[in-house]
């Protein structure tokens, strides 16, 4: 059923369905994980998550998926940003992974008509105080978001609640990127900003029982500004400092937030 503003509301039983895709979605990103290892490209990352992902019966939400921004279709099954890419970084053999490095793997699966889509950030063995402080802030700036996720609030509240925690650590949402609603796609409306001023050009909406959003903190240790790589996809922090990116597929529910990508407590606080 779509709401005024054109915004699918799901029922219970859809919710199950998104929730099933969405489990697909954890456990190929608990898989890939296990390889994020000194010396593993981001490329051999993608062809785990091929590979796992058609043996759970699903289909890989990203390959070949063309956005509205972009000319050309994704060419991949995961997105692999490395310290400085934010989101869409596209595996390349060349990227070859390296102590102290911070890894955002980005997955998103359909199963039997719905969509799940979850993020998470990996540290390369030991990383550095700074990445640590990072890692941390996105992960509370994720859990405060989601707890704004009750019917009456706006999309707004969420975005603040990023933004409280992002100051709280001395760290920066970064610009014109943010999350979405999802169920029969993987990206439908509306656009979640993860950037206060990004709501002078996008419109906010207040929040009803039935919507499932994917909220993604995106956070930066220097700059809310962005730039691209050459490669067309992989959006990197404009002053070249570590990002991190984490999310979770949430739905509205008239008893509060129902979060539909659950992870055994590896990546987030139970």
């Amino acid at each position: 059923m779509l709401n005024s503003k054109n915004i699918e509301l799901y029922s219970l039983k859809e919710l199950e369905k998104i929730k099933r895709a969405c489990d697909v979605v954890v456990e190929v990103l608990e898989t890939v994980a296990d390889y994020v290892k000194p010396g593993v490209s981001t490329y051999e990352l993608d062809l785990i998550a091929r590979d796992l992902v058609k043996k759970k019966g699903a289909r890989a939400a990203f390959l070949n998926y063309k956005p509205s921004f972009s000319k050309t279709s994704y060419p991949a099954a995961l997105c692999v940003s490395v310290n400085s890419a934010i989101v869409h970084g596209l595996p390349k053999r060349e990227v070859v992974l390296q102590e102290g490095d911070i890894v955002s793997l980005d997955f998103g699966a359909v199963l039997d008509g719905y969509a799940g889509d979850s993020a998470i950030t990996v540290p390369v063995g030991k990383v550095s105080e700074d990445k640590e402080k990072l890692l941390k802030a996105t992960k509370e700036a994720l859990k405060e978001a989601l707890k704004a996720c009750i019917p009456g609030n706006w999309l707004s509240d969420i975005t603040k609640a990023i933004k409280r925690v992002a100051d709280a650590y001395g760290v920066y949402p970064v610009k014109n990127l943010g999350g979405h609603g999802i169920g029969r796609k993987v990206h439908e409306p509306p656009f979640v900003p993860n950037h206060l001023e990004d709501f002078k050009h996008e419109r906010d909406v207040k929040l009803r029982a039935g919507m499932v959003l994917a909220i993604e903190p995106m956070l930066s240790l220097g700059t809310s500004e962005i730039t691209h790589d050459g490669d067309q996809w992989t959006v990197l922090t404009a002053d070249g400092s570590p990002a991190a990116h984490y999310e979770h597929v949430v739905a509205i529910t008239k008893d509060g937030p129902m979060v539909l990508s659950q992870f055994k407590g590896r990546f987030f606080d139970a």
